[in-house]
């Protein structure tokens, strides 16, 4: 059984960066990847950016590329989400997700076994 807790969300002004991060527990976290997803009320949960288990291979939503990076610390069982050049439209509540094996259809909620409580970010224009 794994825990998962997203930190580091706030305000923020548009055009402005904010790192968000997920430590995992209870369980070897190295072993799954990682990935984040967002949600606004009213909406279906979407995906944002997936890791692999060794860091090396990144996937990331067309909304989000080149401005969010994703990566992981496994010595600390953390992972990060930098996001950049921020928009309104990236206010979500940001939740980050493991799944223990890859698939192609990896922006799939259903493709992840556990997930954390999210954390609100709020981009201000």
């Amino acid at each position: 059984q794994v825990q998962l807790v997203e930190s580091g969300g706030g305000l923020v002004q548009a055009g402005g960066s904010l790192r968000v991060s997920c430590a995992a527990s209870g369980g070897t976290g190295t072993r799954y990847l990682m990935g984040w997803f967002r949600q606004v009320p009213g909406k279906d949960r979407e995906f944002v950016a997936l890791i692999s288990t060794s860091g090396r291979t990144t996937y990331y939503a067309d909304s989000v590329k080149g401005r969010f990076t994703i990566s992981r610390d496994n010595a600390k069982n953390t992972v990060y989400l930098q996001m950049s050049s921020l928009k309104p439209e990236d206010t979500a509540v940001y939740y980050c997700a493991a799944s223990m094996a890859y698939s192609t259809d990896y922006e799939e909620q259903s493709r992840y076994s556990y997930w954390g409580q999210g954390t609100q970010v709020t981009v201000s224009s």
